[in-house]
């Protein structure tokens, strides 16, 4: 009660911050008028002013009220549009690391010119982070006229660029870019062979767009390049068959948990079946010799059991296409993980990929927090402020809207079942339809989607389906949502960065009608035709009361739902939403008070009648939390695991790097022999033992194949020789003078190369099986628990022993291989061509749920594409006048899909004339 007064008098905490940020707002303003004065080259002036006073000791936060009102000024020349006042209040929250929360159509696009500019003068370089290549390419293309106005370089990253282009976007002042692209060139930049190779540079500042979205959404699923390993399809077409034979009885089931355990009878039959098949030893199937095979059962049982056709996957051209979650899209060319992916295409019946073996991987909590000064934005986030605060140090900061919200948020609506549900929305949406208000639909699964959509069919209700079955033209269809009785259902927030405005969307509006038409007088007499057209329809949708959101169950996550009743009311424009609620939703089914609910509906309520109660309302609201508070420890988890791999995968990649900043790395060789001898002699002849109990024999062996030395073992113990550093010292001088024979007729520099490229090979290549190794421990460890100890706490133990070993090996490996390495003495024939990267698997995947997000595979390893074309590139046209002048089968493929395409295009042969189209 006194805090509801404190607030009432005072304001809360975000609305006394946001005055204060009011004040620097008032002296942007002030420099308004100087800016408007003065010439294009004036202004475009400026940009190097401020870089010169930012060098001479002034920082960013002194340059702010004059670089924003460049930018400004800057936008109404380029854009014609001008910031308005709140616009700078989220701007400066960007500039400051925190997080603007802004509602949908207040313009964060345009927000972002202004954080992005100043913090691009340092010239270290700015980030501005997208959810799909497509709002990174319009974002470049968009706000890129601005900075390129005042003089910065502007660049973006596509999938399937060239390494040189991409190269040169990373080089520009602010690069456009989604997630998934920068995490991933992170990830093969450390699989390079030279500092030259790598594209990124040192991190600097990143303006994270949709920041819930990539940051909450997408932060359960760590980013990981994986390469293909051998096939197994008869594998799991067998084992998928077995499991078909279980029943109901056999296994139990937690839909919360999402997760399916072998009861005690069904692990019996199941171990009956194994051993008929043959594909178990002995008779118990949790042996540890049967790891492999309850890896298998395991997913084959959550493909039967947990994942659903039309719900988490369809089926199309003989392939399982995964269901984005969040989205409800079809992700085409993406897989789960870890077999489950192959579980689901042996149930269905078609053509089974190999599984994939992981070379690198990170999580977005871990690649974003690189950056040494991050922000975002999005239209909802302070439901989501305690994950941001704790994980990533960020304060969310609401923004005020520009107008005042005229939206009406109704009462939700309950019905027994969803039936009478689906009947009070299709009669609903038929009654608005009549009077010509637009609706938008959402859904939570295609499933309902068209469940949904036979029931306005039945009714005669025109509508458009948006879900993952029909999304090609998903911007087209959500921009013109706004007209008049337009009805369209989408999945959850299908469409997200496209505006629903009243009336239409006079650009789209002029691509579908107008976009063969060629220019002249007769188009632009049809442009003006069709402004008037959305001019008079939009009066008429304010008037009849603007866009109307159904929503036809509530989501496991508040903020969603927020993001669904966002669509309505930008910019003041009216609005209602309502949500329409039965029993039989999943998130009470699963986490509400069944009980209690069935009693409340049971009591006095007819069939079709629906209610309200407070009751209601708040056990939604408390099911809503448990799923949020279920997801951020799941999330929590992910990073609490991945903190310990992360720590360890720095070492390797600043190993890494130093050896290929290095221009000799001899210190660092002879540092691992000295180690290797150590522990060589060490394990055989341990402190404080007496020579009869060392193994001398395994010593000698140990000599041999590491050192390639034959040391007279015996001979030393002989002349009582008995201390193991006297031992070590000899070694050390042997293998030495071994090493210096070898090279006194080598050239230097070709054999510093040599080490080089041996240290990284081992660095590469036990790393790869170190990742492995964690991944399965991280699968098992939780087991412990049943032992009373603390899962991370035993991952972090066995993660650091695990490393230590990878260490010796590594360094163990290197000694090997030069010692036994053969010293070529004539100079090569040819110089030495800078190796690419070996064909991989991108992916995206929930190492706990097992969803996915993104993957695409290259083209030299299978039939799994990127989603863009594979011929895409910054500048289109170039490339293509080369590919006229050499046709098809004028020339002969290069050996490797790596080599430049012989057509002259400057691009990889898999990239071009070599893709798989």
């Amino acid at each position: 009660m006194i805090a509801g007064l404190a607030k009432s008098l005072f304001g809360s905490s975000n609305d006394r911050y946001v005055a204060k940020l009011r004040k620097i707002v008032d002296t942007i303003n002030g420099h308004e008028p100087t800016y408007e004065a003065m010439s294009d080259e004036e202004l475009q002036g400026m940009t190097q002013q401020f870089r010169d006073r930012h060098e001479a000791g002034e920082s960013l936060d002194d340059l702010l009220p004059e670089a924003f009102a460049v930018v400004r000024e800057a936008a109404k020349r380029t854009l014609g549009q001008r910031h308005y006042d709140v616009q700078m209040i989220g701007g400066i929250a960007l500039h400051r690391g925190e997080i603007a929360e802004m509602r949908t159509g207040e313009g964060k696009t345009l927000v972002s010119t202004l954080a992005a500019y100043l913090n691009a003068i340092p010239g270290k370089g700015v980030h501005v982070v997208t959810v799909n290549d497509y709002l990174a390419k319009r974002d470049a293309e968009w706000m890129g006229q601005v900075h390129q106005f005042l003089g910065l370089t502007v660049g973006v990253i596509i999938p399937n660029m060239m390494e040189h282009d991409r190269r040169e976007a990373y080089k520009a002042d602010i690069t456009y870019a989604t997630n998934n692209e920068l995490g991933f060139d992170y990830l093969r930049d450390n699989m390079k062979m030279s500092r030259a190779q790598m594209v990124h540079r040192p991190f600097s500042y990143a303006i994270v767009d949709e920041v819930d979205s990539i940051l909450i959404d997408e932060a359960r699923t760590p980013l990981i390049i994986s390469g293909p390993t051998e096939d197994k399809s008869e594998l799991y077409v067998t084992i998928d068959a077995l499991v078909k034979t279980l029943v109901e009885e056999d296994w139990e089931k937690d839909e919360k948990q999402r997760s399916v355990v072998l009861t005690e009878d069904g692990t019996e039959k199941m171990e009956r079946l194994l051993e008929r098949e043959g594909l178990i030893e002995g008779t118990n199937l949790y042996d540890v010799v049967n790891t492999q095979v309850v890896h298998h059962v395991q997913q084959a049982l959550k493909a039967n059991v947990l994942f659903k056709k039309d719900t988490d996957y369809v089926v199309k051209d003989d392939k399982v296409v995964i269901i984005d979650e969040f989205t409800g899209r079809m992700m085409d060319g993406r897989r789960w993980s870890d077999g489950l992916h192959q579980a689901v295409e042996a149930k269905e019946g078609v053509k089974i990929e190999p599984e994939n073996q992981t070379l690198a991987s990170i999580t977005f909590q871990n690649y974003f927090r690189m950056y040494p000064k991050l922000s975002g934005m999005t239209g909802t986030a302070l439901t989501e402020a305690p994950e941001f605060a704790d994980i990533y140090g960020m304060n969310v900061v609401s923004i005020p809207t520009n107008l005042p919200i005229q939206r009406i948020d109704e009462e939700d609506e309950f019905y027994k079942t969803m039936s009478d549900k689906f009947d009070a929305i299709a009669k609903e949406i038929k009654e608005r339809q009549d009077a010509g208000q637009p609706v938008l639909v959402g859904t939570v699964s295609i499933e309902k989607s068209e469940m949904l959509a036979e029931y306005l069919a039945k009714r005669g209700i025109e509508h458009s389906v948006l879900n993952a079955r029909f999304h090609e033209k998903e911007a087209h269809i959500v921009a013109q949502a706004g007209r008049i009785g337009a009805v369209t259902v989408a999945t959850n927030m299908a469409g997200r960065g496209t505006d629903i405005q009243l009336g239409g969307n006079v650009e789209f509006r002029i691509e579908d009608e107008l976009g063969e038409m060629e220019d002249g007088p007769a188009k632009d007499k049809a442009i003006e035709k069709i402004k008037e057209e959305v001019a008079a329809e939009r009066q008429q949708v304010k008037d009849n009361g603007g866009l109307f959101i159904l929503a036809t169950e509530r989501h496991e996550s508040r903020r969603i739902d927020n993001q669904l009743r966002g669509r309505a009311g930008r910019q003041g424009d009216p609005g209602v939403s309502r949500f329409y609620l039965s029993l039989d939703d999943d998130l009470l089914r699963i986490f509400g008070p069944q009980a209690a609910f069935a009693k409340l509906m049971n009591k006095n309520l007819k069939d079709g009648e629906a209610i309200t109660h407070p009751w209601i309302s708040k056990a939604i609201e408390t099911a809503q939390k448990k799923v949020e508070a279920r997801n951020y420890d799941i999330r929590k988890q992910v990073v609490e695991f991945d903190d310990v791999m992360n720590d360890q995968r720095k070492v390797i990649y600043e190993m890494r790097a130093d050896v290929m900043d290095a221009e000799t790395v001899g210190d660092i060789v002879e540092e691992f022999r000295e180690d290797t001898v150590d522990a060589l002699v060490h394990h055989y002849a341990p402190p404080g033992s007496f020579p009869e109990q060392w193994d001398v024999d395994g010593l000698k062996e140990g000599i041999k194949d590491v050192l390639d030395i034959d040391a007279p073992v015996e001979q030393w113990i002989e002349e009582d020789t008995v201390e193991q550093e006297i031992f070590i010292d000899r070694l050390i001088a042997m293998a030495s003078e071994k090493m210096d024979e070898k090279l006194k007729d080598l050239e230097s520099e070709r054999w510093a190369q040599a080490e080089k490229q041996v240290l990284i090979q081992a660095l590469d290549t036990h790393w790869k099986e170190h990742l492995a190794t964690l991944d399965s421990l991280r699968q098992v460890v939780h087991l412990r628990s049943y032992a009373q100890k603390k899962p991370i706490d035993e991952y972090k133990k066995e993660a650091f022993l695990l490393f230590e070993h990878l260490m010796v090996t590594i360094r163990e490996e290197v000694t090997k291989t030069l010692l036994k390495a053969k010293i070529q003495v004539e100079p090569p024939k040819a110089p030495p061509v800078e190796q690419a990267l070996p064909d991989f698997i991108t992916s995206h995947f929930d190492p706990l749920s097992g969803d996915d997000n993104t993957a695409d595979i290259d083209a030299a390893t299978g039939a799994i594409r990127s989603s863009l074309p594979p011929r895409q590139s910054p500048q289109p046209d170039a490339p293509k006048a080369v590919m006229d002048a050499a046709p098809e089968g004028e020339f002969t493929p290069p050996s490797s899909r790596n080599a430049p395409c012989p057509c002259g295009s400057g691009r990889k042969y898999k990239h071009c004339h070599g893709a798989l189209v």
